[in-house]
């Protein structure tokens, strides 16, 4: 009987919201990326100062916690990080690159009436825009509920295959999958003078490209919690296909949480999809990045030293 009262008072809450003419709203996010695989990496580096590590990881948590904007009406969306202003020296090198493939920048445009998307994306100086079909989800109903803003959530979970081309899917080795790495051998046979033996002499590896200690898993399983409360069949990012409003996404390392909601504001914002760029489907812009950081991969590795590390903490 309880469960019939909650459902008939979120029926009725989402009957007069939907009823609404012009019916539009907007919803902030937090994003929060764990930096301890990351930082771990640069722990005991003799080559990088105090004052480099403390550096790094100002601009690590730049590049990991960032705030979103969601502009929402009956059909589309558009999802947007919100603009901040860069300190001077900031925003250069290894750490521009990897912010590129961080989910950030950019305007993602959903309709899911259409059930299309279109997101306009920097890569390496070059501009992309990326439209395509929109991802289906196959959702699992929990039955588990909580409050998030003053707003009854449910959960929702699925398992989607990890995308190659977000840095934020990577996960540290294992220890004994690093202790399966050997170190390299060669064999020198001795000069003039010596024993009439070959001599095997055994020589470590350098290791110089950074996601050497990371690697991408197969799947990730993705938790949702949405409000029926608010009938938008829209969430932050690509996510959507549930509903109500996603207000909170865990896919066991990023939580993007919301953190403000208005609706119905007097102040409307025109919601359409972004038009620069160059018009690729998603695969086509992710072998584009795929092939670029193998590239990078190749010329950061090899005698020269860690380079690709030297620019991320310059």
């Amino acid at each position: 009987m309880k469960q019939f009262f909650l459902f008939a008072s979120l029926l009725f809450c989402s009957t007069t919201i939907w009823a609404q003419k012009d019916f539009q709203g907007m919803a902030v996010y937090e994003s929060k990326t764990s930096t301890a695989d990351f930082k771990s990496r640069f722990e005991g580096n003799k080559n990088i100062t105090p004052e480099m590590q403390k550096m790094i990881e100002e601009r690590m948590k730049k590049m990991f916690e960032k705030t979103f904007v969601l502009n929402f009406d009956r059909q589309a969306s558009i999802y947007k990080e919100e603009e901040k202003l860069d300190a001077p020296g900031q925003g250069n090198g290894g750490f521009r690159m990897m912010a590129s493939v961080m989910g950030g920048g950019g305007t993602y445009y959903k309709n899911v009436k259409d059930q299309m998307y279109t997101v306009d994306k920097e890569f390496m100086g070059k501009e992309f825009l990326v439209k395509d079909t929109l991802t289906h989800y196959k959702w699992q109903m929990t039955g588990e509920t909580k409050q998030i803003g003053g707003y009854n959530c449910m959960k929702a979970t699925c398992i989607i295959p990890a995308s190659k081309t977000d840095f934020r899917n990577f996960r540290p080795k294992k220890k004994e999958e690093k202790a399966e790495e050997k170190p390299a051998t060669t064999t020198e046979t001795p000069k003039d003078g010596a024993k009439d033996a070959t001599a095997t002499t055994e020589k470590k590896e350098t290791r110089t490209n950074f996601m050497e200690d990371f690697d991408l898993p197969k799947d990730i399983t993705i938790t949702a919690w949405y409000t029926p409360e608010i009938p938008i069949n829209q969430g932050p990012e690509g996510y959507w296909g549930l509903p109500g409003l996603i207000l909170e996404v865990n896919d066991g390392k990023t939580i993007v949480l919301c953190s403000k909601i208005v609706l119905n504001s007097k102040d409307k914002v025109e919601i359409k999809a972004p038009t620069n760029g160059k018009e690729v489907k998603q695969k086509e812009y992710d072998d584009i990045v795929l092939k670029k950081m193998e590239e990078m991969r190749e010329m950061n590795s090899g005698p020269g030293g860690n380079r690709m590390e030297f620019r991320m903490g310059r």
